[in-house]
């Protein structure tokens, strides 16, 4: 869907001044433009990629998880931890109620799967990216692409303007500051709006990853890429004892574990790894203890036991984390299921219940779904999303310091932020 788009000449030769320029075009910027534009404001949306919303594409597997649907602002505020106190103004004015109608209205069909997440009914994010570009195209936001911004230029408490690479300036009477954190950088987000804010005299807490997938140590473990286990207890384990204890969703993949579960841990297992080795034990059932597990093995194997233990289970668990689990406890496939002694059967209830990996790291932040970290929020004036050391700048989305979960809670921090900001840098004077 084709936006607006001024030539870079038209710009350098131009001495115009935007109401709002938006810098960074992912799910936060392009909110932002697309309110600032629905209210009349003259918009231009800069973005250093060669099109708007990289990031976005590639968010929720390439699903785009739009957001959490719960309804209730506090108990959905919850989610985002000491920063809760922050959020309750601009959520309690565009919460996941409003969000979901704004898109509903533009034209996006979306479906609630487990946990409350939303995605799109078409299970593509370029569905999602269709939506905001038509928002965008409705209020007339000019876009200007492969364009990147090198500086911030600042008179007294005001953004003056902003300069490019090529030197080009371009004048805003309010500026939106977008331009996401340190997670995927290949998609754009590199960390620039970290260093201008800095130089600008606003605070901001050094990034790091968060929702990160992990490392792990062995090697059978890599032969179940792309296998997942929807509910699985995770325990991590340091110095023999338990320090998290969660259960959901993982997936295995070519370098160990990733998933709802494992990306929502990983944070604090990168804390325990920095103190020593961190074990992961996986109790792949968790609603069945010990006896009641080997009751249902061992039923199992009275029905089938002729056959070999290899092919006795064939639904009671998917064959490649069978074939693992054989593995890890050095089973003989080829016994007989009637063969099978009490002793063994224990033994493969017991690694059933304990499952273990060992950490050797968290991927960086080329691989982390977001990063912590960011500028301080008692800096930012949150009924309006603008800065209080400078009057018409506006911070939104990944950039503010503010940690939350997988499940549709980082988008719509984004769409929130955004919509804000949009609207009350289009009426800021």
């Amino acid at each position: 869907m084709p936006v607006k788009t001024p030539k870079i000449e038209e710009l350098k030769n131009s001495t115009a001044t935007y109401d709002v320029v938006v810098i960074g075009g992912g799910p936060a910027g392009m909110m932002a433009a697309g309110r600032a534009g629905e209210l009349g404001a003259k918009v231009l949306l800069i973005e250093k990629n060669t099109h708007l919303g990289k990031k976005l594409l590639i968010t929720g597997g390439g699903r785009c998880n739009v957001t959490n649907a719960e309804y209730d602002t506090r108990t959905l505020l919850k989610k985002y931890g000491e920063s809760d106190k922050f959020l309750f103004s601009p959520f309690s004015q565009f919460g996941v109620k409003e969000t979901l109608e704004l898109f509903a209205k533009k034209g996006l069909e979306v479906k609630v799967e487990n946990l409350k997440r939303v995605f799109p009914v078409s299970n593509k994010s370029e569905s999602v990216l269709n939506t905001l570009k038509k928002y965008i195209k409705e209020g007339g936001v000019e876009v200007l692409l492969s364009s990147e911004v090198a500086s911030i230029i600042t008179e007294g408490e005001k953004i003056k303007e902003i300069t490019l690479k090529d030197k080009t300036k371009i004048k805003g009477s309010n500026f939106i500051l977008s331009t996401g954190g340190l997670s995927r950088p290949e998609t754009g987000s590199t960390g620039d709006g970290f260093k201008w804010l800095s130089k600008i005299g606003h605070s901001v807490k050094t990034p790091t990853p968060s929702l990160v997938p992990i490392e792990t140590k062995e090697a059978w473990s890599k032969k179940l890429q792309g296998t997942s286990l929807p509910n699985v207890k995770v325990s991590v384990f340091q110095n023999n004892t338990a320090q998290l204890v969660n259960k959901g969703k993982i997936l295995f993949t070519h370098f160990g574990l990733s998933g709802p579960l494992i990306l929502n841990m990983s944070k604090d297992i990168g804390e325990m790894v920095k103190y020593g080795e961190t074990i992961i034990s996986l109790d792949l059932f968790p609603t069945l203890d010990h006896g009641s597990l080997d009751k249902k093995i061992l039923k199992i194997f009275e029905e089938n036991q002729n056959k070999k233990f290899k092919n006795a289970l064939p639904d009671f668990l998917p064959t490649a984390v069978l074939n693992a689990v054989l593995e890890v406890g050095k089973f003989d496939k080829e016994v007989f299921a009637h063969s099978l002694n009490k002793d063994e059967r224990k033994r493969f209830v017991y690694l059933l219940k304990d499952l273990r990996l060992t950490v050797v790291n968290l991927l960086g932040e080329e691989k982390a779904i977001i990063t912590s970290g960011g500028v301080a929020l008692t800096e930012i004036d949150f009924k309006t999303m603008k800065s209080k050391k400078y009057s018409n700048l506006f911070v939104v989305g990944d950039i503010l310091d503010i940690d939350r979960p997988s499940g549709g809670y980082s988008l719509q921090l984004c769409w929130t932020t955004g919509f804000i900001a949009g609207e009350n840098a289009s009426k800021n004077k």
